[in-house]
């Protein structure tokens, strides 16, 4: 289920363009923290300004109360299967194909004090992630997607462009992320595989609850296996 009206959905290409933009600067500015950040800060502008222009905003994100017990339920469920999935891809098939994950042990997320990132950082975490990702980028590429003017009779193979574009593009942008490549380094290819399948998830249910969910689940068993093994 998709919002048919909607106003300046348009506005979710601008963090894929920042994020873009981030790549073809020159290599010692893209070290900045703050360079790094760039594109979640125009995502959450972006968003920000989408909200002032449009209503009835939380179904639009899939955040209706009536499905949060169902979708948390179900998100446990689905972040237990990835959490085991990519630790196991982390812990064992990385270092056997030459990646050192020791690297882990110094991100920003590692030199956070346990109880301040468990449970409730990782959720906030999640909670903006999703709400940024999947919630207003792909959602509002779908809706984007779904008003270019097409044909009056599209076919299967138009339709189905229409939903694999925005999904790709929402995961590429997640994974591609500035902050998340220079954080993960060559694990944050993983976030592509993680962005379809929140992405699917998200249109499949139109339920953010569930996404989120699924990450701050995913997350919280990654890191503390991950955590164990590495101090």
């Amino acid at each position: 289920m998709i919002p048919q009206k909607e106003r300046a959905a348009g506005l979710a290409f601008l963090p894929i363009f920042t994020t873009i933009g981030f790549y073809l600067l020159p290599a010692n500015w893209q070290l900045h923290i703050p360079v790094q950040f760039a594109p979640q800060l125009v995502a959450y502008g972006a968003l920000s300004a989408w909200a002032y222009k449009n209503g009835n905003l939380l179904p639009k994100l899939g955040l209706g109360f009536n499905t949060i017990q169902s979708g948390v339920t179900r998100g446990i469920v689905i972040g237990l299967t990835l959490g085991i999935l990519n630790t196991g891809i982390i812990v064992f098939v990385m270092p056997a194909l030459g990646v050192d994950i020791h690297f882990l042990s110094q991100t920003p997320h590692a030199q956070v004090p346990f109880w301040f990132m468990m449970p409730w950082f990782i959720i906030l975490i999640a909670m903006g992630v999703e709400l940024n990702f999947r919630g207003f980028l792909l959602g509002r590429l779908l809706v984007w997607f779904q008003h270019v003017r097409q044909p009056d009779h599209p076919s299967t193979t138009t339709i189905r462009l229409r939903t694999f574009v925005p999904l790709s593009l929402s995961a590429l942008t997640f994974s591609f992320d500035p902050f998340m490549v220079s954080t993960f380094r060559e694990l944050h290819w993983i976030a592509v595989w993680d962005g379809l399948v929140w992405g699917w998830l998200w249109m499949r249910m139109h339920n953010l609850y569930t996404v989120i969910a699924a990450h701050a689940v995913e997350v919280i068993l990654l890191y503390l296996i991950v955590r164990e093994i590495l101090i």
